[in-house]
């Protein structure tokens, strides 16, 4: 049906809402949250508020969210990254943590390049004496304990490796056990006289005062400048609480959130400047920071630290009805799940992460060599498709996760001949019927060849109690039929073909080409 959207251009406090009058008239409100909010202006000045994006489309939320996913790919995304393919990279936190050194480093760097990665990102723990996250946040000089010739020696030996490198910063905090607190205490946005709430230790910078963004600007410079440096990961990782700067008279403080975040656009806006050719990635975990405003910056988000392949689910699926999946973070991470324990294929991690940037955050030396083989074909089908699913694709929702127990995206070309659709079940039922899985997208008189890999998942093989119970030889899906059958009647997915992938938590990717 017939649907509208609205979208602020904003990255700090808002308020949206929709009204109906007691004469059916529908009045929507986007802007600034008008609660501690006021901003004083003498005689000439002027106060320019945040634009919205506004949308329309006769074809439902698929329609709506392709018109808001050309607009930001085309439009609101700008430099080197606007319409260009995303780089596959390898991240270390989950594979170190904090506890790493310059050869555990460089050794994962390496198998990262074997299996045919192209970035490798050095996340928290480089600097100060950041060794947990109680200290450090702030004091932006690389540990030469662990990086002997700091970010600048790493980052060359990384890139003679034949890979990208990109750092790690969450410039927009600051720890008490820290340098750059006990030299400025005041420049940490605090109350006076009333205790100062942290979150996971850490308290936020007041980038209301130049001086502040000023001293960031000049610490990020100089590592960009003296290093290698492809790409930034950009964190945010708590909400602003206690809101009042030092440097503000009382009448003012109603503006300091909103100064706040005209500093982090004016830190963006030098970076970018200065460093054209860096890809930064801002991140939402803690901060909610997955907005356009941003976007324009940081053509790409980390929407979540949840990494688990069932929850990226929802997170994506919710995320893709207002931006484009090229601007989606998502990878791969180990097993069990970091944050929830839990088990799920390597083939089903990779097909959800395939609907984003995609890459990996483990360490690959501890996988053993069969699910080594299978990494690089992964990377392999992720370049041979991004184009596709990143650039030039039109997206489609097809089966809500909060709605039920699958999930369904598909990636379609504007030729409407070349089309990716992944299918996904969170867990396995009993005694139940065949799936009938309708794409959308395609053209009705058009003839497709829709080919699937249906052999056993990995976990499946390994497992001589699951091998007993299902028939493990390789087997495919390889058949024709019109667009109109694949959209009215769909493709066949048999329950056993779901068990032998996995059964809970399984997956199946669909290749469909149009024929000449």
């Amino acid at each position: 049906g017939k649907v509208y959207g609205f979208n602020l251009v904003y990255s700090g406090n808002f308020l949206s809402q929709v009204e109906v009058s007691t004469f059916d008239m529908t009045r929507v409100m986007l802007g600034i949250n008008p609660q501690n909010f006021s901003y004083c202006l003498s005689e000439g000045e002027s106060f320019q508020s945040p634009e919205v994006v506004m949308a329309y489309s006769e074809d439902g939320l698929n329609g709506l969210s392709q018109v808001y996913h050309r607009f930001f790919k085309y439009r609101l995304m700008h430099g080197k990254y606007k319409n260009q393919e995303r780089p596959i990279l390898l991240n270390n936190w989950e594979a170190t943590f904090f506890d790493f050194n310059e050869e555990k480093i460089l050794h994962i760097a390496k198998k990262a390049k074997e299996v045919g990665a192209e970035l490798f990102v050095l996340d928290d723990g480089w600097f100060g004496k950041r060794n947990d996250d109680y200290r450090g946040l702030g004091d932006w000089d690389a540990n030469l304990e662990k990086l002997p010739q700091g970010i600048a020696g790493l980052s060359k030996k990384v890139e003679a490796l034949g890979l990208k490198f990109g750092l790690w910063f969450e410039v927009e905090m600051v720890n008490m056990d820290s340098d750059l607190y006990r030299a400025h205490p005041d420049w940490m946005i605090a109350t006076p006289g009333r205790f100062p709430s942290h979150a996971r230790h850490q308290h936020v910078l007041d980038y209301s005062r130049k001086e502040v963004v000023d001293y960031i600007y000049g610490k990020m410079a100089k590592i960009l400048r003296e290093s290698s440096i492809s790409y930034i990961k950009w964190d945010m990782n708590r909400y602003m609480s206690e809101p009042y700067s030092a440097a503000l008279d009382a009448e003012r403080q109603g503006e300091m959130m909103h100064r706040y975040i005209l500093g982090v656009y004016d830190l963006y806006h030098r970076l970018t400047t200065e460093f054209p050719d860096v890809l930064f990635e801002s991140c939402a975990s803690g901060g909610a920071r997955y907005d356009a405003g941003l976007m324009y910056y940081a053509p790409q988000t980390w929407c979540s630290d949840d990494s688990d392949a069932a929850e990226r689910a929802k997170i994506q699926y919710g995320t893709s009805i207002a931006y484009p999946i090229v601007s989606i973070g998502s990878h791969v991470s180990q097993v069990p799940n970091q944050q929830l324990y839990r088990n799920t294929p390597l083939e089903t991690r990779a097909n959800m992460a395939y609907f984003g940037t995609f890459g990996y955050e483990l360490d690959l030396n501890l996988l053993p060599e069969k699910e080594i083989e299978e990494v690089k074909k992964q990377i392999q089908f992720m370049k041979e498709y991004r184009k596709l699913i990143q650039i030039d694709g039109d997206f489609y929702r097809l089966r809500s996760p909060f709605k039920g127990n699958e999930t369904a995206f598909m990636a379609v070309s504007p030729k409407k001949d070349q089309a990716l659709a992944m299918y996904f079940q969170t867990l396995n039922h009993v005694n139940a019927s065949w799936i009938r899985f309708k794409l959308k997208g395609l053209e009705e008189d058009r003839l497709y060849r829709v080919q699937a890999d249906l052999s056993p998942c990995l976990e499946r093989l390994e497992n001589p109690v699951l091998h007993a119970s299902f028939n493990l030889e390789k087997k495919s899906l390889d058949y024709q039929a019109y667009g109109s059958e694949l959209m009215e009647v769909g493709i066949p997915i048999s329950r056993d073909d779901l068990s032998r992938k996995g059964g809970d938590f399984a997956s199946i990717l669909f290749k469909i080409d149009a024929k000449s």
